[in-house]
């Protein structure tokens, strides 16, 4: 899985956006479904793993943009680590997903403002880093729960291994 992660990464850099610092952030579908099938410590692992290897493979180990992904991943998995006790039956994988999106870009931008850009114009730019927090959340919540859902409908048709 985290292998799968690893290749969205590469797909995410791939995709030109007009605006620097937003991606769509497809690796965290496969964190939300480990999160789903494996628990909290398997989405941890893959999350570290697409973190760390990612970085190495683009050659941006140690830099400013590890430290940020870093920081985005580790409060992303804890504000999952937090939303785990809200009842799945309301929070499912799109909600998560949302959450999980706001508090990476949150995560970021105060590792930003603590370590890079210490000016406090640099939260002018909150409302936009928001808007494609909600809006990629939202699309990476809405496959993430196609994926979990396709498995639950396509598992009583499969032949037990003997």
């Amino acid at each position: 899985m985290a292998a799968a992660a690893i290749g969205l990464s590469f797909v995410d850099a791939a995709i030109p956006l007009p605006i620097p610092g937003i991606k769509p952030g497809l690796a965290n579908i496969v964190v939300l479904v480990v999160l789903s099938r494996y628990g909290l410590g398997a989405a941890i692992w893959v999350s570290l793993l697409r973190v760390l290897a990612g970085s190495l493979l683009f050659g941006s180990f140690l830099s400013p943009g590890f430290f940020l992904s870093l920081s985005g991943a580790l409060c992303s998995l804890a504000a999952l680590a937090l939303a785990g006790i809200l009842p799945e039956r309301h929070f499912g994988a799109v909600s998560r997903s949302v959450i999980a999106a706001f508090a990476h870009i949150g995560g970021q931008l105060l590792l930003a403002y603590l370590w890079l850009i210490p000016h406090v114009g640099l939260f002018s730019l909150v409302p936009l880093f928001a808007s494609a927090a909600l809006l990629f959340g939202t699309v990476n919540g809405l496959v993430a729960a196609h994926f979990l859902e396709y498995k639950k409908v396509e598992a009583p048709h499969q032949v037990p291994l003997q």
